[in-house]
């Protein structure tokens, strides 16, 4: 088969329409906008409505991506569902997410590396396109994280939002997707992770968001340094040829720290942060559709995604435009 590539041929967005400011959460709990902002860089975040589910969040995305691609449904080869927040136990979002979009009997699955799912996920459906397997995959990220919060837990509640972002991803002759590097150390397991389960019809354990804030912030920067140092060495490029860093959109804090390790200026770095907070697997894919939409991304730049999350997961994906 012709092409031993992959390449982002579509992006897509949705974010929920009810915006929570940090002015209406300083009326649900013991906190501040100044507190917020001066630790984390959010000033908002987008709560999805009660009869939203993560599907329909990864479906209008999808659409979109989809549009902007300009294939249909019906052209699907693979769809690759990054969440922690599924619909149910079972079957996976991503089923869901066919059925709804019409992209009948081509395989489809959920992607579990919580904030790095993202990153995980386009990995995964790069190697099944430059296999020569499939032609056409669909990568979304999409969380529903206010339902797992604890809206009494002002650590917690604060940085947490809801979204999804997609990508088409295209088999072509010519690099889009140049490589990609992965990791994970399980021993981190309890820095942070939501322990509930289901068992006998009940949950079991505490089903919210616990962290350790400050080991979480450490290992954030240590890590995505070094994956980030990891897909250049491997390519030869030398952190002057980035032109866009789109890191996890955890904490401005996090970002600007990972930045100044690597010695690549803010303003080369996509942020939403402030207006999206934390939207998990959705973080990356939001931030990518927005500088390529407002024309920031461009044909032939180099732009280095990377993620990391509970687990511990992480990983970088290196893309030429």
């Amino acid at each position: 088969m012709s092409g031993s590539y992959s390449r982002i041929v579509g992006t897509g967005a949705y974010l929920p329409a009810k915006i929570l400011t940090n002015k209406d959460l300083e009326r649900m709990v013991d906190t501040s906008d100044e507190w917020i902002y001066a630790r984390t860089g959010i000033r908002q975040r987008h709560i999805a409505a009660d009869e939203e589910q993560t599907s329909d969040l990864a479906l209008a995305a999808s659409r979109t991506a989809l549009a902007t691609a300009g294939i249909d449904a019906a052209d699907l080869d693979l769809v690759v569902v990054a969440t922690t927040t599924p619909d149910m136990v079972f079957p996976s979002t991503a089923c869901i997410l066919q059925a709804k979009l019409g992209a009948r009997n081509c395989p489809a699955f959920d992607m579990q590396a919580v904030c790095s799912g993202f990153v995980y996920g386009l990995a995964t459906a790069d190697q099944f396109i430059r296999s020569g397997q499939y032609r056409n995959a669909l990568v979304v990220g999409a969380e529903i994280y206010s339902r797992i919060l604890d809206w009494n837990d002002r650590a917690t509640c604060v940085l947490f939002g809801d979204g999804a972002g997609a990508v088409v991803l295209q088999r072509s002759n010519k690099p889009g997707i140049i490589s990609s590097h992965l990791h994970a150390d399980g021993a981190h397991v309890d820095m942070l992770s939501v322990p509930g389960t289901v068992s006998g019809g009940k949950v079991s354990g505490r089903p919210f968001v616990q962290m350790d804030g400050q080991s979480v912030f450490k290992f954030a920067v240590k890590v995505l340094d070094e994956v980030a140092k990891e897909a250049l060495t491997a390519n030869h490029i030398e952190k002057s040829e980035i032109d866009w860093l789109i890191p996890h959109q955890a904490n401005i804090r996090i970002i600007q720290a990972t930045a100044r390790k690597l010695g690549i200026s803010m303003e080369k770095v996509v942020a939403t942060v402030d207006r999206h907070a934390n939207t998990s697997a959705a973080s990356i894919p939001l931030a990518l559709d927005e500088a390529v939409r407002d024309g920031r991304i461009r044909a032939g730049q180099h732009v280095l995604l990377e993620g990391v999350g509970g687990g511990f997961t992480w990983g970088a994906v290196l893309v030429r435009w």
